[in-house]
């Protein structure tokens, strides 16, 4: 049987590094209030969903990633809560540079 969700693809977010980081509380409510405010009609926003870690362990940033980026082997890493916004339209489908 086959599936299909009735919401927008979720987001993965490092639990490791949100603990780390100074600025992980406020980057964890960015992203959920821009994935609420990025729904689309008739679709359910993304979740946040929190793992485990990725195995990147950057000093001062927080890993996420989605199902595309994944795809791609790419991983988007976000310092601070204005930077929220740019990574998720990464996430989204454009390629990481």
């Amino acid at each position: 049987m086959i599936v299909r969700a009735r919401r927008a693809p979720p987001v993965l977010v490092c639990r490791k590094c949100l603990k780390r980081s100074d600025e992980g509380r406020d980057v964890g409510r960015a992203l959920k209030s821009e994935l609420k405010a990025n729904k689309r009609d008739g679709i359910k926003p993304a979740k946040l969903i929190v793992t485990g870690c990725f195995g990147l362990c950057p000093k001062k940033a927080i890993v996420i990633a989605s199902g595309a980026s994944l795809a791609r082997q790419e991983y988007v890493l976000v310092t601070g809560r204005g930077e929220v916004p740019r990574a998720l339209a990464l996430l989204g489908g454009k390629r990481c540079e």
